[in-house]
C-alpha cells in the first residue's frame, strides 16, 4: 500500500508556509551567549574577572580571535570591560541603568519613537516610583531623600553641576524607596536619557537658572512632604505635573497631548 513516506510526498505541504533556511550560528557567539548567562545568573557578579584570554581559549577550545569577537560583543552590550590581552582578564560591568539609558537615548532619536513618549514614559514611571515610596518608605530613605533636597538647595544658584547630581541622586533614592528594583533602574534610565536627549536645549534655552533652580528646590520639598506623611496621590500628581511642566515646552506640538494624557487619572 502506497504511503506520503513511499512517494517522498506530503499531502497538503504545498499549501503550507515553507520553511527558511536556517543561519548557522558561530562559535564566538555560543561563547558570548555562555558568558553573559553567568553574569546575569549572578555567578560573574560585577566588579569580578573574567579569566585571561588564554584562559578563556583553553576552556571554551576554540581560537584567540573567536574568544575576542565574543568579547567585543560582551562589551558592546556594556556588560564588560575588555581590553585585548589584559593579562587580568576582562572586568564584568553587569546590567546598568547606563546601558538601558543610553537604549532609549538613541530610541529617541530614532525614528522608531520621539522625544514625547520617552518623556510620557518617565511622567509614567516617576509617578508610580512616588506611589510606591509614599507607601514604602523608610526612615533611612526620608533622611536620605532630606540631605539630597538640602544639598541641591545648598548647590544653587553657584554650582549647577552638584545641584543636577544631587537632583538625579534625589529621584533615584525615591525609585529604590519603591521597593522594586526593576523599577528603579527602569526610572534612573529613562530619567539619565531624557536629560541626555535634550540636554543642549536646556543649555541653550536661556531664562534665569538660579530661579530655576530656587522652584524645583519648593517642588523636590513638596514631594518629599507628600512621601513623608504617605500621601501618594499627591506624589504621584506632583512629579507628573513637574515634568509636564518642565518639558512639555521641548516636545513637538503634535506630540504634547502624550503629556497632556499622562498628567491625572
Amino acid at each position: 500500500m502506497s504511503t506520503d513516506t513511499d512517494t517522498g510526498t506530503d499531502s497538503g505541504g504545498a499549501d503550507r508556509v515553507p520553511f527558511e533556511p536556517i543561519q548557522p550560528v558561530r562559535a564566538y557567539q555560543r561563547v558570548a551567549e555562555q558568558i553573559e548567562e553567568r553574569i546575569l545568573g549572578g555567578e560573574l557578579p560585577p566588579g569580578s574577572r573574567l579569566p585571561a584570554e588564554r584562559e578563556l581559549v583553553k576552556q571554551f577550545a576554540v581560537g584567540r580571535s573567536t574568544i575576542r569577537e565574543a568579547l567585543r560583543v560582551l562589551q558592546s552590550s556594556g556588560l564588560i570591560r575588555s581590553r585585548p590581552g589584559d593579562p587580568q582578564g576582562a572586568e564584568v560591568l553587569g546590567v546598568s541603568p547606563d546601558n538601558l539609558s543610553q537604549a532609549l537615548a538613541r530610541l529617541a532619536r530614532s525614528s522608531l519613537s520621539g522625544l514625547g513618549e520617552l518623556v510620557q514614559f518617565r511622567m509614567v514611571l516617576e509617578a508610580e516610583s512616588y506611589r510606591l515610596a509614599a507607601r514604602l518608605r523608610s526612615e533611612d530613605d526620608l533622611a536620605r531623600m532630606t540631605a539630597l533636597v538640602d544639598l541641591m538647595e545648598e548647590a544653587a544658584p553657584a554650582r549647577p553641576r552638584a545641584f543636577s547630581e544631587a537632583d538625579a541622586d534625589f529621584h533615584r533614592a525615591v525609585a529604590e524607596a519603591s521597593g522594586n528594583a526593576l523599577l528603579a533602574l527602569c526610572a534612573r534610565a529613562v530619567h539619565d536619557a531624557v536629560v541626555g536627549v535634550i540636554e543642549g536645549k536646556l543649555t541653550g534655552s536661556g531664562g534665569d537658572a538660579g530661579e530655576w533652580m530656587r522652584r524645583s528646590v519648593a517642588h523636590h520639598r513638596q514631594v518629599l512632604a507628600a512621601l513623608r506623611t504617605g500621601d501618594a496621590h499627591r506624589a504621584a500628581h506632583l512629579g507628573r505635573r513637574a515634568l509636564y511642566e518642565h518639558y512639555a515646552e521641548f516636545v513637538a506640538p503634535e506630540e504634547r497631548e502624550l503629556l497632556r494624557a499622562a498628567l491625572d487619572d
